[in-house]
């Protein structure tokens, strides 16, 4: 049970790459912080902003909450602030049949690699 919530290594960000994904919309970003925490701190460019608390109804097809852009059949790449958070929603995500779902870490993971941040 602990280990859903342990922080899986993040992998080598290539922020360009994830961003042209993105762009094509062959790729969904998310970023899974609190609304306070993103008005705070900006964004990574492209992501959702879809708080931890809200990603199951937002993710589950099945529910009348359910958002369009995300897709069991569509890659996906979580951050929150540190990863911890990503982590869980990776697993949340797996669990309603999300195959392709990557944990980025942290939003200064991203700021570090070079991903484009906006406020506001």
């Amino acid at each position: 049970m602990l280990s859903m919530f342990r922080k899986s290594p993040a992998p080598a960000l290539d922020p360009a790459a994830i961003s042209a994904q993105v762009a094509a919309g062959t790729l969904t970003l998310v970023d899974i912080r609190d609304p306070s925490e993103v008005a705070a701190s900006g964004k990574a460019a492209g992501a959702l902003a879809i708080p931890l608390s809200t990603l199951r109804l937002k993710a589950d097809p099945q529910s009348p909450d359910h958002d369009p852009r995300l897709s069991p059949d569509r890659p996906i790449a979580l951050y929150c602030a540190s990863g911890a958070r990503a982590s869980m929603a990776r697993g949340t995500l797996q669990q309603l049949g999300y195959r392709d779902v990557t944990n980025l870490g942290g939003l200064a993971d991203w700021a570090r690699a070079g991903g484009a941040i906006i406020r506001g």
